[in-house]
């Protein structure tokens, strides 16, 4: 074999290992002055000059983001109390002022750029559909068709759709670890305050058997296991599994706990399995959120009323309502550590609440609360003006009717009239049910919040002015059932932001931009991710598409139109798919 020949200069500028293989000890004479020098050492020469020369610039190229993120630290961290406070563009909640100053722009153009029926341009590409992937996982585990008799026992914490994740991912792990599900538990939130069972919010005779030959699900633990622990579930090995758990760590460290004890609870259970499984565990996710989880028959049947009454409402405009999820309750602004315009007496208020909640989290040496700051990076809630300002200018007229997803509005009587002022045909579920009709579910958020699900999920807009599981979840959905296409509208808060602590803005110049922003919510309403084989790194319920497009086919309940009866949300011999024209 050639061996590879090294060139090295030593401290008297000989060479070593030349291509002769001698080795010269002698220094190099001196270059005479009247002697031209060789092109090659010319070239060395300049090499030398020019790294000498790189080197040096690149000392600056280095010390420039040192200086950067110094002065970030200034301005941001520990330090910025010392130094003051510095001014951030777009910092200062400036809305009201804005509002006041174009006010009688706002209500002289009150003509509308934009049909409701006709927001939405961008159309997805129809893709050959693809048959199911076999979910019957024993093959895949090389269980040899072992029959199941292990128990699989979780429990959802969190709010509403959060529990829709822990059940769907607990659907999905007791196929893989080829277990029968019980009835998932809901654990009851010093925060949420919901003591709702799985069957007040879901149904779970149709979640039995929609379920039926892919997971085994029953109600109990049944008692000859239950015996074995002196039929005490606190006696049952309660596992901690990590966060987003991959299949090799269920494989490897759950299953032999399961197959030896029989029976495993598993608690907490939010966000406990990978976005990235094989696509026969991906598909249990999809049939649990599109085919089994379906709400109950209390919250169906009030949640179709509250549906038919906005589209009653809605008739100038065809039946089409944008539905806004409004997260401007107390404890969002609280938690958001966010400002508006109520000065020492909101920032004590807010305090107290946050000390009340969340005890002192918000008080650790490492927690820097910069309201400034998380408002120009778009962390703050939208208030309710802000939300009028952003759809009047998108091209939203007021007989536009609008229905708003919300808990109670933080100081309703200041924030909510602009709102009304704007858009005067607006509806909560307090304003379209009775008294009676919501008595049952006054008190449980979770139920309340299922109603909001209902009739935001068959909107013709929808509006999110917050992160959050529930409008993640809602996009999924709506993807899901409008071939997909979100039909949402997510504002760009950031640049939002700054236009709204423009004094000088004309309201023209404010149309363009929502028009803009309206158009890049369309645009990427029918963005699909690239999937390869199992790498997923985004969520499957956010963006189900395309491992649950074949769910259209494998039951008669499903439509490959989209008009899908079983909705997760409606009672399955519902019409109101065709009432609202979707």
């Amino acid at each position: 074999m050639k061996s590879k020949i090294y060139h090295q200069q030593n401290s008297n500028n000989s060479v070593v290992g030349s291509d002769n293989g001698c080795r010269s000890e002698s220094p190099s004479p001196p270059l005479s002055p009247n002697r031209r020098v060789p092109r090659r050492q010319r070239r060395q020469t300049l090499f030398r000059a020019s790294s000498f020369s790189f080197r040096r610039k690149l000392r600056y190229l280095l010390l420039l983001p040192m200086i950067y993120a110094s002065g970030l630290l200034m301005c941001v961290g520990p330090f910025s109390g010392l130094v003051g406070w510095v001014y951030v563009p777009g910092s200062v909640y400036r809305s009201p002022e804005i509002y006041r100053k174009l006010r009688d722009d706002i209500f002289a153009d009150n003509s509308t750029d934009v049909e409701i029926s006709s927001v939405w341009k961008y159309k997805r590409r129809p893709k050959m559909q693809k048959p199911c992937p076999n979910s019957t996982v024993t093959s895949h585990l090389g269980l040899n068709g072992e029959s199941s008799a292990v128990y699989l026992i979780v429990e959802a914490n969190g709010g509403l759709n959060q529990q829709r994740s822990a059940i769907c991912n607990a659907v999905a792990v007791a196929g893989l670890l080829n277990a029968v599900l019980v009835i998932p538990e809901l654990e009851f939130h010093a925060i949420w305050k919901d003591s709702s069972t799985f069957g007040d919010i879901y149904d779970e005779d149709h979640f039995i058997s929609s379920l039926e030959g892919y997971v085994k699900v029953v109600r109990h633990v049944p008692s000859e296991v239950m015996a074995r622990f002196d039929y005490n579930l606190t006696s049952i090995p309660t596992i901690r599994v990590q966060a987003w758990a991959t299949v090799k760590y269920y494989n490897g460290e759950v299953y032999p706990v399961l197959k030896e004890h029989g029976v495993i609870r598993i608690s907490p259970f939010a966000n406990r399995l990978a976005m990235s499984v094989p696509p026969y565990i991906q598909l249990l996710r999809c049939i649990a959120n599109y085919r089994a989880l379906k709400f109950s028959s209390p919250i169906s049947t009030l949640a179709e009323k509250l549906v038919a009454r906005m589209v009653e409402k809605s008739s100038e405009t065809g039946g089409k309502y944008v539905a806004v999820h409004l997260r401007f309750e107390e404890d969002m602004v609280a938690f958001s550590c966010c400002l508006y315009e109520g000065g020492r007496a909101e920032k004590s208020e807010m305090d107290m609440i946050r000390q009340k909640s969340w005890k002192g989290k918000f008080k650790r040496g490492d927690r820097v609360i910069r309201p400034d700051l998380n408002r120009v990076t778009g962390k703050c809630p939208l208030t309710p003006l802000e939300v009028g300002m952003m759809l009047h200018g998108m091209g939203f007229d007021n007989n536009t009717s609008i229905y708003l997803a919300s808990g109670k509005i933080y100081q309703p009587e200041k924030h909510l009239t602009p709102l009304q002022e704007m858009f005067p045909r607006l509806y909560t579920k307090e304003s379209l049910a009775t008294p009676e009709e919501l008595a049952p579910f006054e008190g449980f958020s979770s139920r309340m919040a299922a109603l909001d699900y209902t009739v935001s999920l068959l909107s013709e807009v929808f509006v999110t002015t917050q992160g959050g599981n529930f409008p993640h979840f809602l996009m999924g959905h709506r993807r899901f059932l409008f071939g997909g296409h979100a039909k949402t509208i997510i504002p760009d808060k950031p640049k939002l932001v700054l236009l709204l602590q423009d004094m000088e803005m004309r309201w023209e110049v404010f149309k363009k931009e929502m028009k803009q922003m309206l158009g890049e919510s369309d645009r990427k309403g029918v963005m699909v991710p690239r999937v390869r084989k199992i790498n997923r790194k985004t969520s499957i319920y956010t963006y189900p598409l395309p491992e649950c497009e074949c769910i259209f086919h494998l039951s008669s309940n499903f439509s490959t139109t989209g008009n899908i009866q079983n909705l997760g949300a409606l009672h399955p011999t519902s019409n109101i798919m065709t009432s609202a024209r979707l």
